[in-house]
Formats: structure tokens, C-alpha cells, sequence
């Protein structure tokens, strides 16, 4: 029997959600989107942290660009290097100095916010490596355009494509994605269609009602690095 390769593909986000790093955890090749079409409202760019028991949405700007442009080709305005980032620090230290584990996690968070790269896909893609490193994920991570294949393909066809130039087994992806895919089809290609879905639980933020899913910045901040690895095994793997 050969050997089980599980594939994960998802589009790049910054600092997400514990379930994000779950994912990439869960797999043996994990894929990030560069060459998709960036959408305005999506996550990719944005993401939620605590202040004062509440969340608080911060937003990485972009220069002006034309809706069709690929995630890779999007820019970040020069105003988030200029005075946004400064701001954005100050508010966590503000938020979170009181934070158990404040000292040991914030000099990777800085480290991406304070990422010098003008590409949003490469200040993305810094991100999550240096998480990935915080975080002792040892998943290889691969970006979408390096895999030698039809670029053009879209939606089903070319998550199959991706899949079978990594060798995948398995395909994983996020439970809200239960609709997407076909499952015989998958298997015809000799791949398991599996999707993961997150138990993350609750941890304490300064002893207030919690405030589930927001970035991985407050996992860090309240919980040490053992503890979050047994948050990051928190999931159920469901075959369709």
C-alpha cells in the first residue's frame, strides 16, 4: 500500500482563526491560494482581536486596484507601513500586556505585522510561516502557482489538479465547504474527500465571557504553547 498523503488548499489569511492552523496541522502538504481573485469582503486581509471584552476588527488597507486582480497582485497602501502598523502594535500591547503569555508570543506577532513586504500575498504568506514556527507546525506549505499545472482550471477541477501532482490520498477541507465538492468524483481519482471540523473550546480572557474566533493573536496571548497544541488537535475529521 502506498504511502497516505493528506492535502489541504485554502486561500491566505492574515493571523486567522485557531481552525486555519488546525487545518494545516491536520495534513501532511498544505496550499495556499496566491493566484485566486482577491474579494473585498473576505478574510484575507482582515481578522478580529480582544479589547476591553470585546472584539475589535483590523484591517490591513490596500492601494486602489482593479476588482479582478489576483490575490498576488493586490498591494498594501503605503499608509499601514507608514502609521497603520504602529497603531495596530499599540493596540494589542494595549489590549493584551496583561495577557499571561503576552512576553513570549509578541515578538512573532510583531514580526508580521512589522513585515516590510508591499505584495499582500508575500506579507500574508510571511505570516504564516512565522506562526506555523511559533506554533511547531511542520507541514510543508506550497504556493498555489508553484504547482506545474493548468492555471486556468477553477473550482473542483482544479483542486483535483493540485491533488494529484502532490500525490495527495485525501483531500481535507474546511466543514463549511460540505457542498462544494463531489465525492465520487474525487474517488474516481483514487482520493478521499474528508472535511475537518474545529472543537476549539474556550480558554480565559481575563476571567470575561468569551469571545470565540478571533485571530490566532489572542490563542497566543492567553494560552502557552503546550496548551495550544492540544487546542490544535481539536477537531473531527468527516467523510462525506
Amino acid at each position: 500500500m502506498g504511502k497516505t498523503v493528506n492535502i489541504a488548499i485554502m486561500q491566505p489569511y492574515f493571523l486567522p482563526y485557531i481552525g486555519y492552523w488546525q487545518l494545516i496541522n491536520a495534513v501532511d502538504k498544505f496550499v495556499v491560494y496566491d493566484n485566486i481573485q482577491f474579494t473585498k469582503k473576505s478574510w484575507i486581509r482582515r481578522n478580529r482581536i480582544l479589547q476591553n471584552g470585546k472584539d475589535f476588527l483590523f484591517t490591513i488597507p490596500l492601494k486602489s486596484g482593479s476588482d479582478y486582480l489576483d490575490i498576488r497582485e493586490r498591494l498594501i497602501s503605503d499608509k499601514y507601513f507608514d502609521t497603520d502598523a504602529d497603531k495596530f502594535i499599540r493596540k494589542m500591547r494595549d489590549g493584551y500586556r496583561k495577557a499571561p503569555y503576552f512576553n513570549e508570543a509578541m515578538p512573532s506577532i510583531e514580526k508580521c505585522i512589522r513585515c516590510d513586504e508591499k505584495n499582500l500575498f508575500t506579507f500574508i504568506w510571511n505570516s504564516i510561516k512565522t506562526i506555523s514556527e511559533y506554533l511547531e507546525i511542520h507541514t510543508e506549505i506550497i504556493i498555489s502557482s508553484q504547482v506545474e499545472m493548468d492555471h486556468l482550471l477553477k473550482g473542483q477541477e482544479r483542486v483535483l489538479e493540485i491533488c494529484r501532482h502532490l500525490s495527495a490520498t485525501s483531500y481535507i477541507n474546511a466543514i463549511g465547504g460540505l457542498e462544494l465538492y463531489d465525492k465520487e468524483t474525487f474517488e474516481a481519482k483514487g482520493i478521499e474527500l474528508k472535511f475537518i471540523k474545529s472543537e476549539t473550546g474556550e480558554y480565559d480572557q481575563f476571567g470575561n465571557e468569551f469571545v470565540p474566533n478571533l485571530s490566532i493573536i489572542d490563542v497566543m496571548m492567553f494560552n502557552s504553547k503546550n496548551d495550544i497544541k492540544k487546542m490544535l488537535g481539536m477537531y473531527d475529521i468527516i467523510r462525506n
